[in-house]
């Protein structure tokens, strides 16, 4: 991955003196939530964290589950998932489900006017009730043992994820539901032999999202922009854990 990663950007850098609109992913909302300093040094200073390696059995997952949905949308049908689990709801139709779904370039997008923040997001899909009311979906893939579930800490960052997006869509107009669902696949590695295929048990969990926090945050996001001091790291970040103490091995200080 180094031949992609450039410690030193200059694109994608906030400028306070520039009267453009900023973008900020979900997921920089995310770091800015996790830790502030990375967020700074990555949206300010063009220094962003090394990237982890691509997950490239969740992108394969993620593309057949999509493929899956959208031979229902075509048809104006549930997916046997939905029915099983009792959903009534069907995948979404609309001309800018592609694009609401490219995270990296597009994806559905709000200006906030106070401060000049495009929040972004890549919905994996949409579905919609009888009533028309919009239900947001996330498809996650893992392989563990027992039940997949949401109790882990660290997954406070995929119910973020879902709140933002069901507060993207609200402020483009739409009806949301504050229930979204999340499409849980969870690789079964118990079997007596691999056969070359890897078979899944997939799990449908509802999540009621409660988005009223992102305003706040967006505002909080464009005040760390504007400052000209570097905010304090995380409580547990390892990014910042790690650089402190190389700097004080080098003895640079802390």
């Amino acid at each position: 991955m180094s031949e992609y990663y450039n410690p030193n950007r200059t694109k994608n850098v906030f400028n306070p003196e520039s009267k453009e609109a900023f973008r900020v992913s979900r997921s920089k909302i995310d770091l800015f939530l996790n830790c502030p300093r990375c967020f700074y040094l990555d949206r300010r200073m063009g220094v962003g964290q090394p990237p982890g390696y691509p997950f490239s059995l969740n992108s394969a997952v993620d593309k057949l589950l999509k493929k899956e949905f959208d031979s229902h949308r075509a048809k104006g049908t549930p997916h046997p998932l939905m029915e099983h689990y009792g959903v009534d709801a069907v995948p979404f139709v609309h001309p800018k489900m592609d694009e609401w779904r490219d995270s990296l370039k597009r994806g559905i997008t709000y200006t906030d006017p106070e401060t000049n923040l495009t929040i972004t997001g890549g919905v994996d899909d949409v579905w919609v009730t009888p009533k028309g009311e919009l239900i947001i979906v996330d498809y996650k893939a893992t392989s563990k043992t027992g039940e997949v579930n949401l109790d882990a800490d660290w997954q406070i960052g995929y119910k973020r994820q879902m709140e933002v997006y069901q507060w993207l869509f609200r402020k483009n107009g739409f009806e949301v539901s504050d229930t979204g669902y999340f499409v849980y696949c969870n690789g079964d590695a118990d079997k007596e032999a691999f056969d070359a295929k890897l078979e899944f048990t997939i799990k449908l969990i509802p999540y009621e999202g409660n988005p009223s926090w992102v305003e706040g945050a967006v505002r909080q996001i464009k005040k760390t922009l504007m400052s000209a001091e570097l905010p304090p790291p995380g409580d547990d970040c390892d990014y910042c854990k790690y650089r402190k103490a190389v700097s004080e091995v080098l003895g640079l200080g802390k």
